[in-house]
């Protein structure tokens, strides 16, 4: 195929240097995904980055490129991760769906930087929480479903949407007794809060969070709590879902009281619950998903936004259950009858 030319204007060479990275970092990781070159150049009306290479190429470069450029205006620093999540969507043929992931700040962290949805599916999952009432966010880990529904709390307390914040989860363990830890119960179900605590340590600060929980404004406790209340004026968030049982989730749910909202989040593939029971979430999004005011928001790995490994580790391990589903589902069938078969007795 020929090779071609393509030109990105830039208005300042601050801006290529953003676009470049430390040390070219991200122009690095361009020209290897689309197999170009790309150099930085002063013309006479101003900078221009200019792309060489196959033609098709080029072009998914160049597209790259504008993606990249329109989440720098909105960011001190283009992170690697948010660098390698457009060119893998404009890889994968998705690239229209990367034209407003990055518009809104969510919420600002105690130390000012700002909270921004990193990928499309983060976006639609934001967008939901602003939108509807009950919000279901099931995915894999990293993919920011926690922090984000956290922040989204903080931010709805902040504009005095509502007067008061409560995050829970199941005190279901992964392979370690309750009973094994020292202390007393509080001192017990803190490590299964402890994410919790540091989503809202980064969004308002340890001393404002403590002042929020001596005043009642923010409550966390373990999901079994919840029972025999009614939460009006509440952003409420119910973590690790999916070690939540049926019964659990139907207590939880109903527990929904006037001007509140319910953000609920967990990971089908990592449930803690005994063998053979049914996961709550599971259940519940089944049965639910119908209901205006109700969505469920399925994040992917493409979603997962902490180092790249936990991607590829993810992916690793959805293909070996997929194999082992495959085998077991083949084993079945080559035990099943065929059919027309007939069995005859053997006489003793």
């Amino acid at each position: 195929m020929a090779q071609v030319t393509r030109t990105v204007r830039l208005q300042t060479g601050e801006d290529a240097a953003k676009l470049f990275g430390s040390l070219d970092r991200n122009a690095k990781m361009l020209e290897q995904t689309f197999s170009v070159t790309l150099v930085h150049r002063t013309a006479d009306d101003g900078e221009v980055l200019v792309l060489s290479g196959d033609e098709e190429q080029a072009l998914l470069a160049e597209k790259a490129l504008l993606y990249m450029r329109q989440a720098a205006e909105k960011a001190d620093e283009l992170e690697e991760q948010t660098v390698r999540y457009i060119m893998d969507t404009i890889t994968a043929g998705q690239g229209k769906e990367l034209e407003h992931f990055a518009d809104d700040c969510i919420a600002v962290t105690i130390k000012g930087k700002p909270i921004k949805a990193k990928t499309v599916g983060q976006k639609r999952y934001v967008d939901a929480i602003g939108q509807k009432t009950i919000v279901f966010g099931i995915g894999p880990a990293g993919t920011g479903k926690t922090f984000l529904a956290v922040s989204m709390a903080v931010k709805a307390l902040r504009e005095h949407k509502v007067s008061r914040i409560l995050l829970t989860r199941p005190a279901i363990e992964a392979g370690e007794k309750l009973g094994f830890l020292p202390g007393d119960l509080q001192s017990k179900i803190d490590p299964y809060l402890r994410p919790l605590y540091d989503a809202l340590y980064e969004m308002l600060g340890v001393e404002t969070y403590q002042k929020y929980v001596e005043k009642g404004i923010i409550e966390i406790a373990p999901l079994a709590y919840m029972r025999g209340r009614t939460l009006d004026d509440s952003f409420i968030i119910l973590d690790e879902a999916q070690n939540a049982t049926p019964q659990q989730m139907k207590m939880f749910l109903t527990r929904l009281g006037f001007n509140s909202k319910m953000v609920i989040t967990g990971d089908l593939t990592q449930t803690d619950l005994p063998d053979g029971q049914k996961s709550g979430l599971l259940v519940a999004t089944r049965i639910l998903s119908h209901i205006d005011d109700i969505e469920v928001h399925e994040f992917t790995e493409r979603d997962v936004v902490r180092h790249k490994l936990v991607q590829k580790i993810i992916q690793a391990y959805e293909k070996s259950e997929q194999a082992a589903a495959q085998r077991a589902a083949e084993r079945k069938n080559r035990r099943a009858p065929q059919p027309g078969t007939r069995y005859i007795r053997k006489k003793d």
